[in-house]
C-alpha cells in the first residue's frame, strides 16, 4: 500500500472534513495541471512532430485518449479513502494521479488498482490489514460529507450510508456508475481472473449489467495493451436500454466501445420488428444452417438441356454431366459460394475450349504445336470471357448472389422454401421486410456466399490505385537520389529536397483516420478481445453463431436472467448455449441482493415469480422505503384519464416514470422495451392483460413490476389476478 498521508490524532468532525475538502481540490488542481499538460501534448502532436504520418497519428490518437481518460475525472474524481493498521492512508478514485516530484507516487488510486481492492472487500470479519474506510458524499467537484467505517470497533461500522444515499436518489436519462459504491460479490465478479466467458445471472435490481460494464472497464485497464487495438462489443435488447447503459463506460474513462442490438450487428442494417413466436423459434434455431445451406446450394444448378455456345463459327455445348462436373470441383474446393464461381467457370471454359479446339483445329494444327495450340486457346478463352451468351449461361447455372438476394428470395418462394427444407411458416410476401431474427441468418449467408461481384471489383480498384500510387511516390525518390548520385561539386540538392520528397511518400500511406468504434461499426469483418451481452437468456442459437464469429479469442462477459426469459428461441439453460463453443471454459456466478427494488414491491414481485418459476428465488431488497405499492380497477373509459392524472402527479416530483401495459393501449410501453430499465415510479395498465398474452406473460408482468426504484401503481381493468394477491386496494377520492 503507497504511504500517500499518515492519519493523525482524533480531530473533530468538522476539522476533518475541511481536510478531506483541501487534500481533494489538491487533487483537483493536479487533474487540471495534468489536462493542461497533455492537451499542450496533443496540440503538439497535431502540428507534427512524429517521424512519419503513421507516428504522428499514433501520437494524436495516444494524447486523445489520454484527454478523455482525465476528462471523465471532473466529477467523482475522488470518493473515498483507505486507512491500514500501518497508519498509511490512500486515497481512490475514477482514476489514478501520481506525484511527479516524489518518484511518481501515488496520490489517488484507480479503483481498478490491486491497491484498492480492499475499498470493495474489506470486512469486519477479513480487514485485509485495513483500520478504516472512509466514504465521500460529494457534489460536483466538493466534499459535502463523509462517513467512517472502522473494522473490528463495534458501533462505528456506517457502511452503507454512501450505497443508500445513490440507491434513494431520483434517477436521472441513463445509468449511473457504481465505482463509489461496489459490493464485495460486486467486486470479486468485476475482478474475477478468468480468460474465457463468464456468466452472471442474477434477479431484477440486482446489478447485473453496471458490474459487466465495470468488469469491462476493469479487463481494458490490466490488459490494455491487447485490448485497446480491437475494443469491445456490448449487446443489448434494444435501442432505450444502450442509449441507458452508454454513459458508464465513458465515465469510466474507456470509449473504445461499440454498443447494438441483436438487428444491428450488420453494417447498415438496423432490424427492429419481431417475428412471431413460432417464426422466431425456427430461425432462431441451428436447423436453420442446414437450410440456408440447401439454399445456396439450390442456386447451383444443372442445365435441362444443353445450352449452345458459338466460338469461331463452331458450336459447341454445355451438357449436363460436365456442369455437374464443374459443380462438384467448385464445392469442393471449400471457397463460398460466390468466390467458387471462379473454379466452376474455369472447368466449363476448359471444356468448351477444349471441343472447340478439336473441331477448329482438325485435319490442319498438330497437337505437337503447342505454341499454335495454345495461342488459339487463348483466343478461345477471351472470345468466352466476351460472350454475353457464356456469361448468360454461367449466371443460370452458378449466380453471384448477395445474402439480402438470396434470402429475400427464399422467403417469398414456396418452392424454394420447400427445396431447402424449410418450413412453409417462413413464406412472406416481402422478402426483404427484415426482422430481427433475419440478422443472424444474413450473416451466416455472408460466410456461406462470400464476396459477391462488386465487392471483389472494389477490391482490386483499390488494390490497383494503392500500387500505381505507392510506384510513383518510388519513382519521385528514386528520381531524387539518382540526382544526387550525378550532381557536380558546384550542384547542391537541398535537405528539403529530399523531406518533399519524403513527405510526398507519406501521402500513400494507407492509414485509416476513424477512430476505432468507427471502424468496428463499419465493417462486418471486424473480431472485438472482448463480448458483453445483457439479457443474453433471449438470444438464439443463431445468435451466439454471430457473435462467435466477432470474438475468436472467445473472451465474454454474459449477462442474464433465465426467468425473465420471453423469446421462444432464447435460452433455457447456459450450458446449452455455451457448450457448443467453449465447453468447460465458462464460469457461472450469481447476484442474489436487489439494490433497485424497495422491499414493499419486490414481495409484490415476487408472488408472480412464484407463479410461473417456482424454483427461482426472488432477490432479496438491500433497502425498504416505506412506500406501500397500491392497485385500483378502473374502466376502460377511464383508463386514459387515469394515466393522464399519474403523469401530472409524477411531473412535479423528482425523477423518472413510466406506463407499462399490453399490446393494443394507447399510452403505454411494452415490458419488452422497459427490459434493463429504471425509473423512479412506475404505473402498470391492466396485469390481467399482460398475463395473457402467451405463455410469457407473467414474465413479462415480472419484468414490468421490478423497474420501479420507489412507486408502483397498477390500475387493472378486470378483478385483480391472484399473482397480484398482495397489493393494496385503493379507491381515489
Amino acid at each position: 500500500m503507497p504511504e500517500q498521508r499518515r492519519t493523525g490524532e482524533h480531530v473533530g468532525y468538522e476539522e476533518e472534513l475541511q481536510s478531506e475538502r483541501d487534500y481533494v481540490a489538491g487533487l483537483y488542481a493536479r487533474l487540471d495541471a495534468e489536462r493542461a499538460r497533455v492537451k499542450a501534448a496533443y496540440q503538439a502532436a497535431l502540428g507534427g512532430t512524429g517521424e512519419t504520418v503513421m507516428d504522428r497519428d499514433n501520437e494524436v490518437r495516444a494524447r486523445h485518449r489520454e484527454m478523455k481518460r482525465l476528462n471523465v475525472a471532473d466529477y467523482g474524481l475522488c470518493f473515498g479513502r483507505l486507512d491500514s493498521v500501518d497508519g498509511d492512508v490512500s486515497y481512490i478514485g475514477r482514476i489514478g494521479l501520481f506525484d511527479e516530484f516524489d518518484d511518481f507516487e501515488p496520490v489517488l488510486l484507480d479503483w481498478r488498482a490491486p491497491a484498492a481492492r480492499p475499498f470493495y472487500t474489506a470486512t469486519g470479519a477479513n480487514a485485509e490489514g485495513m483500520r478504516r474506510r472512509r466514504q465521500f458524499l460529494t457534489r460536483r467537484r466538493a466534499v459535502t460529507s463523509f462517513t467512517d467505517e472502522v473494522f473490528g470497533k463495534l458501533g462505528e461500522e456506517q457502511g452503507d450510508a454512501a450505497l443508500l444515499e445513490a440507491l434513494n436518489a431520483p434517477r436521472g436519462e441513463g445509468m449511473r456508475d457504481i465505482v463509489a459504491t461496489i459490493q464485495s460479490e460486486q467486486d470479486a465478479i468485476i475482478r474475477l481472473d478468468h480468460p474465457g466467458v463468464l456468466v452472471i445471472e442474477g434477479g431484477p435490481g440486482t446489478g447485473k449489467t453496471v458490474v459487466a460494464l465495470h468488469r469491462v472497464a476493469y479487463l481494458m485497464y490490466t490488459q490494455r495493451e491487447r485490448m485497446e487495438r480491437h475494443g469491445v462489443l456490448v449487446v443489448g435488447p434494444n435501442p432505450a436500454f444502450l442509449n441507458h447503459i452508454s454513459r458508464v463506460l465513458p465515465s469510466l474513462g474507456e470509449s473504445d466501445v461499440v454498443f447494438s442490438t441483436a438487428g444491428s450487428l450488420l453494417p447498415g442494417l438496423n432490424a427492429v420488428l419481431e417475428d412471431t413466436p413460432e417464426v422466431a423459434r425456427l430461425k432462431g434455431s441451428l436447423k436453420m444452417v442446414d437450410v440456408l445451406k440447401a439454399a445456396v446450394a439450390d442456386r447451383q444448378r444443372l442445365p435441362e438441356s444443353p445450352i449452345p455456345i458459338t466460338m469461331k463459327d463452331v458450336v459447341v455445348q454445355i451438357t449436363a454431366d460436365v456442369a455437374e462436373w464443374a459443380r462438384q470441383e467448385a464445392r469442393d474446393s471449400g471457397l463460398p459460394h460466390n468466390e467458387a464461381r471462379k473454379v466452376f467457370r474455369e472447368i466449363i471454359t476448359y471444356v468448351l475450349t477444349e471441343r472447340a479446339l478439336g473441331r477448329i483445329g482438325k485435319g490442319w494444327l498438330s497437337r505437337s504445336d503447342k505454341q499454335g495450340w495454345e495461342d488459339m486457346r487463348s483466343g478461345l478463352v477471351k472470345e468466352l470471357a466476351d460472350d454475353e451468351n457464356f456469361a448468360a449461361a454461367l449466371d443460370s447455372m452458378w449466380p453471384v448472389v448477395s445474402p439480402s438476394d438470396l434470402l429475400g428470395s427464399l422467403y417469398t418462394s414456396v418452392e424454394r422454401l420447400a427445396a431447402a427444407g424449410a418450413s412453409e411458416s417462413l413464406h412472406r410476401v416481402d422478402g426483404e421486410a427484415w426482422t430481427v431474427s433475419d440478422v443472424p441468418l444474413l450473416d451466416e449467408l455472408h460466410d456461406l456466399l462470400g464476396r459477391d461481384g462488386s465487392e471483389q471489383a472494389a477490391d482490386q480498384a483499390l488494390s490497383a490505385e494503392r500500387q500505381a500510387e505507392a510506384r510513383y511516390a518510388a519513382e519521385v525518390l528514386d528520381s531524387m537520389i539518382n540526382r544526387a548520385d550525378h550532381m557536380d561539386d558546384e550542384d547542391h540538392l537541398f535537405a528539403t529536397d529530399m523531406m518533399e520528397a519524403e513527405e510526398l511518400a507519406e501521402r500513400f500511406e494507407q492509414h485509416d483516420q476513424r477512430t476505432l468504434v468507427e471502424r468496428a461499426m463499419a465493417d462486418r469483418g471486424w473480431t472485438y478481445r472482448h463480448v458483453v451481452v445483457d439479457e443474453a437468456q433471449e438470444l438464439s442459437e443463431m445468435d451466439w453463431r454471430v457473435l462467435m464469429r466477432r470474438c475468436p479469442g472467445r473472451s465474454f462477459t454474459v449477462v442474464g436472467d433465465l426467468a425473465q426469459r420471453r423469446s421462444p428461441a432464447g435460452a433455457t439453460s447456459w450450458g446449452s448455449m455455451l457448450d457448443p463453443y467453449v465447453p468447460g471454459r465458462w464460469e457461472y456466478r450469481s447476484l442474489t441482493v436487489n439494490y433497485r427494488t424497495p422491499a414493499e414491491i419486490m414481495a409484490v414481485a415476487a408472488q408472480v415469480l412464484a407463479e410461473f418459476a417456482p424454483d427461482v428465488t426472488a432477490p432479496e431488497s438491500v433497502r425498504a422505503n416505506g412506500v406501500q405499492p397500491w392497485a385500483r380497477q378502473v374502466t376502460l373509459e377511464s383508463l386514459p384519464a387515469e394515466i393522464a392524472s399519474f403523469e401530472r402527479t409524477e411531473a412535479g416530483l423528482e425523477g423518472t416514470s413510466v406506463v407499462i401495459g399490453p399490446h393494443g393501449l394507447p399510452g403505454v410501453v411494452l415490458a419488452a422495451e422497459t427490459k434493463g430499465l429504471e425509473y423512479d415510479s412506475v404505473l402498470v395498465v391492466a396485469p390481467e392483460r399482460i398475463l395473457a398474452e402467451g405463455p410469457r406473460g407473467a414474465a413479462e408482468l415480472y419484468v414490468a413490476l421490478t423497474r420501479a426504484t420507489q412507486r408502483l401503481g397498477v390500475l387493472h381493468l378486470e378483478p385483480l389476478p391472484a399473482a397480484l394477491s398482495g397489493l393494496a386496494e385503493t379507491v381515489r377520492t
